[in-house]
């Protein structure tokens, strides 16, 4: 948790240099070895979160699966990690299949999403022996209990269902609520009627009923509220079609801290309180006790990242503000642009000076490009290492090559060992897709 003023999560520390240490790696010396901008990942962190649900939930309640959500950071080595962890694995894509698949993550581990899946990222599920398809659509069910009897098979899959909860977060990732374009309504019928029309079918088995309500969320009482909701409506399925579904997929969504005023539950909390509305649910409406699973991604990764960054520019505008320019931005995490996203920071070569420089840190795109709206930092020079906190999330995964930018490099540090688990893309990478017509020649 914050440490003061300062951020210091998972193994980070300030060394006797007075330098930023993480996973016993001075990361003055990262920044040297790796260039900036870095992807840093603290492992020791990492699989502490995720021992955190694993443990937290198996205390609770008597099956639960954590699936980690891939799509808040997907590797290869991620993805091992994940499954020496013991946790299941949620996809969204043929790319992040493909990692997965590629890192030898176990298929029967493996749960499939996405609201427009591709006919060849549901052959590839097929055939890839997947544990779960969370059907999406009516549309797609139909789709998919035609190509999986043309293959002779049976697919197990969720429906995904719309609770009508609209949870205190930002608009753009709010994911339950009525108006979204996620999954089958209760509110409609529509889900009833994916649950009718499962029944019937010879090529697919519903197991059970999956909901997300969106993600960076500190309020717990919207993860109870989907509970009591979700039971009720299976219970509703029992008694009109006579079927009892057997899981309970809750999705994601427990936030984390990016600034020192945030206060996220603790994931402790997060289960006693599903596991406790669960209970409360199945004695109400009589239901045997789903296995429940869960995807968490942000807050399994999320604070176990940093960004390096080497200063440029600084410039002081008086009477306005002071801007400190970095060596990525935009390109490395669109957060900020995208969701107002507050991050905090510190200048890692000089990690125990006071913070007593107010400024604005920017990045280095042809756009306005703030990371970071205002931080307090010692005073920063050209040339200092930036330390961006809690970056594990949604950064690396959404990055782009916008500018031409190429994409940074990530790290795996533990007892003072650098792993490097992403090469740094080159110029050449850059332009190894494009073509240029002979009439241009």
């Amino acid at each position: 948790m914050p440490d003061g003023e300062l951020m210091l999560l998972g193994t980070q520390r300030i060394n006797d240099a007075g330098h930023l240490d993480i996973g016993g790696c001075d990361v003055v010396d990262l920044a040297a070895e790796f260039g900036t901008p870095l992807y840093v990942v603290d492992e020791a962190h990492l699989r502490e979160c995720c021992r955190a649900y694993r443990d937290s939930f198996a205390a609770r309640l008597p099956k639960v699966n954590i699936c980690f959500a891939g799509k808040a950071l997907i590797t290869m080595a991620v993805c091992r990690l994940v499954a020496q962890e013991g946790l299941h694995l949620e996809v969204s894509s043929a790319g992040e299949l493909h990692t997965a698949l590629r890192a030898a993550f176990p298929p029967e581990r493996i749960v499939l999403h996405g609201n427009f899946k591709l006919d060849e990222e549901l052959a590839m599920a097929l055939d890839s022996g997947l544990s779960r398809i969370v059907v999406d659509s009516l549309s797609e069910l139909r789709r998919l209990d035609e190509m999986a009897q043309g293959r002779g098979a049976n697919v197990a899959i969720y429906l995904r269902v719309v609770p009508g909860i609209k949870p205190q977060t930002h608009s753009y990732i709010q994911t339950g609520q009525v108006d979204t374009k996620f999954g089958l309504h209760i509110s409609t019928g529509a889900a009833a009627e994916g649950v009718r029309l499962a029944q019937e079918m010879a090529g697919v088995t519903l197991r059970g009923l999956h909901c997300h309500i969106g993600s960076q969320m500190f309020e717990l009482d919207s993860f109870a509220r989907a509970v009591r909701i979700m039971v009720e409506f299976m219970a509703q399925m029992r008694d009109e079609f006579g079927v009892t579904l057997e899981e309970l997929n809750l999705g994601g969504g427990l936030g984390i801290a990016y600034t020192p005023e945030d206060a996220p539950p603790a994931i402790a909390e997060l289960a006693g309180v599903v596991a406790e509305a669960l209970e409360q649910a199945v004695a109400e409406h009589d239901y045997p006790m789903p296995v429940l699973a869960l995807e968490p991604g942000r807050s399994i990764v999320g604070t176990a990242g940093t960004t390096l960054y080497t200063v440029g520019p600084v410039k002081e505008i008086p009477g306005v503000r002071t801007y400190v320019a970095v060596d990525g931005g935009l390109s490395d995490n669109p957060r900020p642009a995208l969701y107002d996203a507050q991050y905090t920071a510190l200048v890692a070569n000089r990690a125990g000076e006071p913070r007593t420089m107010p400024v604005r840190v920017a990045g280095r795109h042809c756009e306005t490009d703030t990371l970071i709206e205002e931080v307090a930092l010692a005073p920063v020079r050209e040339g200092d290492i930036l330390a961006v906190f809690s970056t594990g999330a949604y950064n690396y995964s959404m990055a782009s090559n916008y500018n031409r930018f190429p994409r940074p490099a990530m790290v795996l540090v533990q007892d003072g060992q650098a792993d490097l688990i992403v090469r740094r893309e080159s110029l050449d990478d850059l332009v190894r897709q494009d073509i240029i017509p002979e009439r241009l020649r």
